[in-house]
C-alpha cells in the first residue's frame, strides 16, 4: 500500500512538539492494517488474549475486590449512540471561542470586581471581598490568598479601578499556570506511542479520542483504537464510528469482556502491525469505587508486559462542570494509572472555570488542552495567556 500524502496539520497537532509528518527514507514498512484506508478494519480481539499470562498484583491483592461493579448509566436511544457530527466551528478566533466559553465564569467574577471596587480604594475589606470571590469560583484556597496578597503588596490603600483589578487578576493567573503548559510529545522512540485515557462518567473521553485520531491521521500518523471501555455498547459503538471517520482500525470485544485482555490483545496488535500510535479508551469509573481503580492498575501492568515503557502517556479528562470535585480526581487517578497530563472539557457549562488553577497549585501536572464546546475546533492547545484573559475578562 502507498504511503499516505502529508496532510496538513489540524487543530491538535499543537499539542504536540516536533513534526508530525513520517520521514520519507528509512522507514519500515507497515501491514495495511494500520494503514490509513477507507474504512476503519473492526478487528475483534480473541478472549484468550491473556490466558496464561502472569501479571504481578498489586501490594493489595487484586483477588481481594469484589467482582467489577458495572456503573449504573441510563439506557441510550439509538441515535444518541452515535457521536455527534463534527461541524466547523463559526468562523472565530479562538481566543473568541474561548473567551465566549468561559463567559459564566468571567461575567460572574467580572461583576464581582466591578461590586468590590468601584470608587473604593484597596483596603482589608475589599481584599477580603476579592479573595472570598476567587474561591467561589474555585480558584483554590492558597492561589486566591496569594493573588490578594499580591495586590495588596502593590496597591494597598490606594485607589485602584475594576479594570486595573482585572487585568492584574490575569497576570497572576497566567503566572500560576504557566509552568503547567506543556505539549503533548509522541516520542518515535516508541511505536507504537500508546495513550491511554482515563476519566469519570461523562467527561468526553471517548469524543476526546476521537478528535485525536483524526488529527493524528490528518497529519500523517498510523493511529489504532481501542474500545476498552467494555461496560457499555454505546462506547464500543462510538469508537468505531470514529474509527470509520478517522480511518483508524478498532480494535473491540463485545460488552461485558475483560478489557484487561482487550488492553494486552490491542497493543501486542498494534506492535504487529507496526501502528504509530495506538489510543485505549477505558471504562468510565468514579474516583470512589476502589475495584475499579484497580482494574485500572491491572490494565497498566499488562500493558508493561508487552512493553515495559506503557503506557508512554496517561490523559485523564476531567469535566470543569465538577469543580472541586476535579481535584479528587486527578488525585486518585494519578495514583491508580500514573496520570502524566489532563485534557479539560467542557469549561463552557460552568461558572467555576477556576478550578484549573486549583488543579496546577497543588498538582503542576501538564495540561494539554481544554475545550469549550463539542465542534472540532472546540477542544485546542492550551494557552495560559488565553485562558487567564478569557476568564478574567481583562484587556
Amino acid at each position: 500500500m502507498s504511503k499516505p500524502e502529508k496532510k496538513k496539520q489540524g487543530f491538535l497537532s499543537r499539542f504536540f512538539s516536533g513534526d508530525f509528518v513520517p520521514e520519507e527514507e528509512d522507514e519500515a514498512p507497515k501491514a495495511d492494517t494500520c494503514e490509513p484506508q477507507t474504512g476503519a478494519a473492526l478487528i475483534e480481539a480473541p478472549q484468550s488474549a491473556t490466558k496464561g499470562l502472569e501479571i504481578p498484583e498489586h501490594e493489595e491483592s487484586y483477588t481481594q475486590f469484589r467482582e467489577i461493579e458495572l456503573l449504573e448509566e441510563p439506557a441510550l436511544a439509538p441515535d444518541e449512540m452515535s457521536p455527534p457530527e463534527v461541524e466547523a466551528a463559526p468562523q472565530k478566533s479562538w481566543l473568541q471561542r474561548l473567551t465566549g466559553g468561559l463567559v459564566k465564569t468571567s461575567s460572574k467574577l467580572s461583576e464581582s470586581v466591578t461590586g468590590i471596587f468601584t470608587r473604593r480604594r484597596l483596603d482589608t475589606e475589599t481584599l477580603e471581598e476579592l479573595e472570598d470571590t476567587l474561591i467561589q469560583a474555585d480558584f483554590g484556597l492558597e492561589p486566591a490568598r496569594r493573588i490578594t496578597q499580591a495586590l495588596s503588596a502593590s496597591r494597598f490603600n490606594k485607589e485602584i479601578s475594576p479594570d486595573e483589578v482585572r487585568n492584574f487578576l490575569a497576570d497572576e493567573v497566567e503566572k500560576a499556570l504557566a509552568p503547567i503548559v506543556k505539549p503533548l510529545k509522541l516520542d518515535d522512540a516508541n511505536r507504537p506511542h500508546v495513550i491511554l485515557v482515563v476519566g469519570v462518567n461523562g467527561a468526553g473521553k471517548t469524543t476526546t479520542i476521537g478528535k485525536l485520531a483524526k488529527d493524528l491521521s490528518e497529519a500523517g500518523k498510523s493511529v489504532m483504537l481501542a474500545a476498552g471501555d467494555t461496560f457499555r455498547a454505546a462506547a464500543i459503538e462510538q469508537l468505531k464510528i470514529w474509527g470509520e471517520r478517522t480511518n483508524s482500525p478498532v480494535i473491540f470485544r463485545e460488552q461485558g469482556s475483560d478489557a484487561t485482555g482487550l488492553a494486552f490483545e490491542a497493543l501486542t496488535q498494534a506492535r504487529a502491525d507496526g501502528c504509530d500510535v495506538l489510543i485505549i479508551d477505558t471504562a468510565g469509573r468514579l474516583q470512589n469505587k476502589t475495584n475499579l481503580m484497580a482494574e485500572l492498575e491491572k490494565i497498566v501492568r499488562v500493558l508493561k508486559k508487552v512493553d515495559a515503557t506503557a503506557p508512554h502517556d496517561v490523559l485523564l479528562i476531567l469535566d470543569a462542570t465538577t469543580g472541586q470535585n476535579a481535584l479528587q480526581q486527578v488525585e486518585l487517578f494519578r495514583k491508580a494509572a500514573g496520570v502524566t497530563g489532563i485534557i479539560m472539557t467542557k469549561l463552557d457549562g460552568t461558572a467555576r472555570g477556576g478550578i484549573l488553577v486549583a488543579i496546577a497549585d497543588k498538582f503542576g501536572i501538564p495540561v494539554h488542552a481544554i475545550g469549550v464546546g463539542e465542534g472540532i475546533d472546540d477542544l485546542q492547545t492550551f494557552s495560559a495567556r488565553d485562558f487567564a484573559r478569557a476568564i478574567t475578562a481583562s484587556s
